[in-house]
């Protein structure tokens, strides 16, 4: 289909000159194509909460037994004060680019493109698992409706699941290529049902609880609240990056601002709903669950090894019984398939705004003229995930879980450097009042140092072959070489990318000066 160029927005100055923005272009989006509650359900759909909870549940229980809870807010703590650097770099500059564009403004072009591809790399990793999680859901709740487990069984078959896996990534990618209106339809319906049917689990698990139905229950304790009490630092900060992972793609609305309505001042209030409405649905399913069956490791207790990737597959019938008990396949279902579809949002917009500050391939700059949207920036994500995940799966399954488990380091490393940004890019201001002392200053460099930290300790861990599916390379783990391993991939790509594009990374298209744009409080 016919694209549009991309054109400066009114404002900007001849080829050449600095603009007062300090660059900042309009890319020729949809603008106000989403609001306040469409752009929170965005950042909640990223997340995929009933996914999360049902895949990391029962990990974190057997790292930190029973306070799995204080974990959860532990692993919120980082990820609320990131959001407070988004949200006040996002009121200075809205910019789609968000990480990529602060970090070129407060670092300059070199950590903006490496800030940029982790971001990027990050979320074709995770494309690739929730397609893979999409298509083995779809399957089992075939098999659970059907009550065929020779359906069911079709999962297990590599061109089955291969050829259904690329059918779900080709629909999410359809859908997110007609721009954000059609997104935010399909995400109210998904995101809702994940909510209604963790409110029913959760009143049936407190419920089952006070039955004494179940041998393992616990009685509630606010010392499950209380992270120091976890029994050593390496289970706490093992449980810490599982926790992380939960919160992350939150940041997904702060992607969509220059489609959505007030873009200087929604995506971040949006981004704050989402992280509130994810911990608070974090937390009590977790306690319910741990009140319903406890954190023992046999049974039906969470940390039991042999149902602890899949937590909900275990407990729906039990829970819910074998008529409600559906819903949660359902939920699951619905919550990797609406991941899904929203991830595309925060991949394609940051592609989109790196070639059109020419630090990518100008042809990725083009949006489509109808749709609005970054339409072969959005192909390109779901072409590269479909690639990967197929290459992957016929390669070595072993390969493709250790990726998975090297996305934490993509994740800490282009948080904490927006966090850092942030603090940089406002340091003038921080003196100004003990608003800006803290929001712009103090919070984002917390968070940041503590992401830092977790990034230290994964990177660490990550050397013993024992981490992840146990392979290693010459001796050394392959979580940790597949993990350095795509870092330096992308300071080959931006070295490739400094030849074709000098005045990128001369600084002459994105300019470190403060924008125009000011927004107050």
């Amino acid at each position: 289909m016919t694209q549009l160029d991309v054109r400066p927005r009114a404002g900007d100055t001849a080829p050449g000159a600095a603009p007062a923005d300090g660059g900042v272009r309009g890319k020729g989006l949809g603008g106000n194509s989403v609001g306040l509650m469409g752009s929170a359900v965005i950042g909640v759909s990223t997340v995929a909460p009933v996914y999360c909870l049902t895949s990391t549940l029962g990990s974190t229980a057997g790292e930190v037994g029973v306070q799995m809870p204080a974990v959860f807010l532990a692993g919120f703590l980082p990820m609320l004060l990131v959001a407070f650097a988004y949200r006040e770099l996002n009121k200075a500059v809205p910019d789609c680019g968000t990480s990529f564009t602060w970090t070129v403004k407060a670092f300059g072009p070199h950590v903006g493109w490496m800030c940029g591809w982790g971001l990027v790399i990050a979320t074709i990793i995770v494309l690739s698992n929730l397609a893979g999680v999409a298509t083995s859901y779809f399957w089992l709740l075939a098999g659970e409706i059907t009550g065929s487990e020779s359906i069911a069984a079709l999962d297990d078959s590599k061109p089955v699941h291969i050829l259904t896996c690329l059918a779900l990534i080709a629909i999410a990618t359809a859908i997110s290529y007609r721009g954000m209106t059609a997104t935010k339809g399909v995400q109210y319906a998904l995101v809702g049902l994940q909510l209604v049917v963790l409110a029913v689990f959760v009143a049936m698990a407190v419920q089952k609880a006070g039955s004494g139905e179940f041998a393992s229950s616990l009685d509630f304790s606010w010392s499950w609240l209380n992270p120091f009490a976890v029994q050593s630092f390496a289970a706490f900060t093992a449980g810490l990056s599982l926790s992380i992972f939960m919160f992350w793609g939150w940041d997904a609305c702060l992607t969509a601002n220059e489609e959505t309505v007030g873009s200087e001042k929604t995506p971040g209030r949006a981004a704050l709903i989402a992280m509130v409405v994810l911990v608070g649905s974090y937390l009590a399913t977790g306690v319910a669950a741990q009140m319903a069956v406890g954190s023992g490791d046999s049974g039906l207790g969470l940390a039991n090894p042999e149902t602890s990737d899949n937590v909900f597959a275990a407990l729906a019938g039990p829970v819910m019984g074998p008529g409600l008990g559906i819903l949660l396949f359902v939920a699951v279902l619905a919550s990797a398939a609406a991941s899904l579809q929203t991830t595309f949002i925060p991949v394609a917009r940051t592609v989109l705004a790196m070639s059109s500050y020419e630090a990518l391939p100008a042809s990725y700059a083009r949006v489509h003229p109808r749709f609005r949207t970054p339409g072969r920036a959005t192909v390109m994500a779901g072409v590269a995930t479909g690639v990967f995940y197929t290459v992957m799966t016929l390669v070595s399954e072993h390969v493709l879980v250790d990726t998975i488990y090297a996305l934490g380091l993509m994740i800490c490393f282009y948080y904490a450097l927006t966090a850092f940004a942030c603090a940089w890019y406002f340091r003038a201001d921080l003196t100004r009042s003990f608003r800006d002392l803290a929001f712009k200053g103090l919070f984002p460099v917390v968070g940041g140092l503590l992401l830092t930290a977790v990034f230290g300790k994964t990177l660490y861990d990550m050397w013993d072959p024992a981490y992840g599916s146990g392979s290693s390379v010459l001796g050394v783990g392959s979580v940790f070489v597949i993990g350095v391993g795509l870092l330096l991939l992308g300071v080959v790509l931006m070295l490739v990318m400094q030849r074709r594009s000098p005045a990128f990374f001369r600084g002459e298209i994105l300019t470190k000066e403060t924008p125009a744009l000011v927004v107050e409080d």
